[in-house]
């Protein structure tokens, strides 16, 4: 996708969860916009290369340190919530089930609640949401749980947070990241999956920064409380 080199100039984006993956992809299409990009969440297997991108490791889990963090900035234009956790099987047990919903969900809340009053009027804020919005999985129970209930935050604060702020969600599909390297090597499992994808292949963490750039822009001013599929068409079949 193209846009305007400097749309973001003089902006400032707090991308949670930005340090690999979709996040870190994220973060790197706002900076070559000209935005002052700043990126918070685990360090250990960040994405090397994150030039001109300020950088905080801190645990989304804890309440008090996302809030230490985000009240440190004056003003934020974009915030962007990445940060996402599945535990599979063990999400069965009450002890990772909370975790993930902690991670996946009330980090999220958290953020929006703290940032609200640091964001001028325009402001906008994207959630990541997931395919698994629309159904269960008996493999991530807490993962599926946590989605689906982003999508309703997501609504939700689209109301209360109007006109002033706009709050959207994408839900991207099968794309190649950490979280999912595990399943995309092992043929048997994926094999079903790629099959089920129109577009016949995975995608990649760019082709949801995009999209996530795009409801962040003045060329969404009037889009909130949306969810956007963005799945090569997985959940068309």
């Amino acid at each position: 996708m193209t846009f305007e080199p400097k749309l973001f100039a003089d902006k400032t984006v707090v991308v949670i969860g930005g340090t690999s993956g979709i996040g870190a992809a994220t973060a790197e299409a706002f900076s070559a916009l000209g935005a002052r990009t700043h990126v918070a969440g685990l360090m250990t297997g960040a994405k090397a290369g994150l030039a001109g991108i300020t950088a905080s490791e801190v645990d989304v889990r804890s309440t008090a340190d996302l809030e230490s963090y985000i009240s440190a900035f004056e003003r934020i234009d974009v915030l962007v919530n990445c940060a996402g956790v599945s535990r599979d099987r063990d999400e069965w047990t009450s002890q990772s089930f909370a975790e993930v919903m902690s991670i996946n969900l009330y980090s999220i809340l958290t953020a929006c609640r703290t940032a609200r009053p640091r964001m001028p009027a325009g402001g906008a804020i994207v959630n990541i949401a997931s395919m698994y919005s629309t159904f269960g999985s008996g493999d991530r129970p807490a993962y599926a749980s946590s989605k689906g209930a982003v999508v309703q935050l997501t609504k939700s604060l689209a109301q209360e947070y109007a006109p002033a702020i706009r709050v959207n969600a994408v839900a991207p599909g099968w794309i190649v990241t950490p979280l999912s390297k595990t399943l995309l090597s092992d043929t048997e499992a994926s094999g079903p999956i790629l099959a089920r994808i129109p577009f016949g292949r995975w995608g990649e963490p760019k082709e949801i920064a995009d999209p996530i750039v795009y409801l962040a822009s003045p060329a969404a001013g009037y889009i909130t409380g949306a969810i956007l599929p963005i799945d090569g068409g997985y959940l068309t079949v």
